[in-house]
């Protein structure tokens, strides 16, 4: 990757910067802009970095230049939470269901006013505990990779908006969390929030379970599903079938039968797509009938810039261990269409902690330059167009239990407008 950006300073230090020159690394710095709702990013200048000997310059003793650099990040926090406590207009809620006026399917309203009285519509809540293949399945019932998958628990944080449509059917698939027995951080308790609501507000809900592990009761999934004012048709699904014998199979497809209270039981393999058209007829059967409730050729009601986040999130699972993909927040800070050159997109890499940004970026960079490439082949893949791609990394103290900024992010079910 060319003029890959490893760190970053904010805006309103800009002349800052220039005053200090390049006291810290030889390497490129990047003003960072502002992660704000509805506004276009800026590109910015770049600082060289080639020498340490400026630092007098500016500043008498090494305590001078720390005191000043922390007052700006003070600073910089506090424009931060300004810009996180703006009004809701530039976000869409994935918590309530479109009206079925037709609002939102200009494009073919006049079409769909003598809709087919047999089409079916609905929403379906895709539940279970973490790493049970959610998303798997979610993305073979919609034919494209739109959920990020890996072999981590706990990959899926936001609620994604799956839309799988035929001719005489939608369904509104809510690919959720899994769910949490421990909830440590804010952002754990947001994203089970998620999925409480996501099970409330659905027409027919799924629950996954591994069918690799001893059965076992599924309370714990089925928590907040109460609120619901009539008990919603449940389907128990017992994913990675291709991994245990048949005869296993039907002992743990017995057990589930008579000691869970759902509706019926069907064994499948998201990863293969054996018995996913099983669970798409079972659905059918248990959608009210209706108008879709968005236009047939959409598969998802998030923009591009979600899923370009999401991508270079799961390269984050697939290339860190322990703690460092649980402790990244990755935010698109500029996402620009460039007719006559590559789409140019801006990317923040948030962690916790200065020790996790040193093991992000690697030596001499080499670890972010890995994941950038990674990250921008999936991309250009995704949009089928060539991107270029810049890659910052900040550190922001506590994230996970900043409510103003994970609301922001869209950990309080809604998603940016841009």
């Amino acid at each position: 990757m060319k003029n890959l950006t490893l760190l970053a300073a904010s805006t309103s230090t800009q002349q800052f910067l220039f005053q200090i020159h390049n006291s810290f690394f030889a390497v490129g710095f990047t003003t960072q802009t502002t992660f704000l709702p509805n506004r276009t990013t800026e590109l910015t200048p770049h600082i060289c970095c080639r020498t340490k000997q400026c630092r007098s310059k500016a500043f008498s003793t090494k305590q001078e230049l720390l005191a000043a650099l922390q007052k700006q990040e003070e600073e910089e926090e506090e424009e931060e939470e300004e810009a996180y406590s703006d009004d809701d207009t530039s976000f869409l809620s994935l918590s309530m269901k479109p009206d079925r006026s037709l609002g939102l399917l200009d494009d073919y309203e006049t079409e769909e006013l003598d809709f087919d009285p047999n089409h079916r519509s609905g929403y379906v809540a895709l539940l279970g505990m973490p790493n049970v293949g959610k998303s798997t399945l979610a993305n073979q019932m919609v034919g494209q990779r739109l959920s990020i998958v890996t072999d981590k628990p706990q990959t899926t944080r936001h609620r994604v908006l799956c839309i799988c449509s035929g001719s005489d059917y939608q369904m509104i698939l809510y690919d959720t969390p899994g769910v949490l027995q421990e909830q440590r951080h804010k952002l754990d308790s947001m994203m089970m929030q998620n999925v409480r609501s996501a099970a409330v507000n659905a027409d027919c809900v799924l629950i996954l379970v591994d069918a690799c592990k001893a059965p076992e009761k599924i309370d714990e999934v089925l928590e907040g599903m109460g609120d619901h004012k009539d008990k919603v048709p449940t389907l128990l699904i017992m994913n990675k079938k291709d991994l245990i014998k048949p005869g296993e199979v039907a002992k743990k497809l017995e057990w589930y039968t008579k000691f869970t209270d759902v509706d019926e039981v069907i064994p499948v393999s998201a990863k293969y797509g054996h018995g996913v058209e099983d669970v798409k007829n079972w659905i059918l059967s248990k959608l009210p009938n209706g108008p879709a409730y968005f236009p047939k050729d959409i598969i998802s009601e998030h923009p591009e810039r979600f899923f370009v986040g999401e991508i270079i999130r799961e390269k984050i699972f697939l290339q860190y261990r322990k703690e460092i993909p649980y402790v990244c927040q990755v935010n698109v800070l500029s996402y620009k269409a460039r007719p006559n050159a590559k789409d140019f997109i801006q990317v923040q890499i948030l962690v916790e902690k200065n020790s996790q940004k040193i093991v992000v970026i690697g030596k001499n960079g080499n670890a972010l330059k890995m994941l950038a490439t990674a990250a921008r082949l999936d991309i250009e893949d995704f949009l089928q167009k060539k991107v270029f791609l810049e890659i910052q990394v900040k550190v922001k103290e506590n994230w996970r239990q900043d409510e103003g900024f994970l609301k922001h992010s869209g950990y309080g079910g809604q998603i940016g407008v841009y």
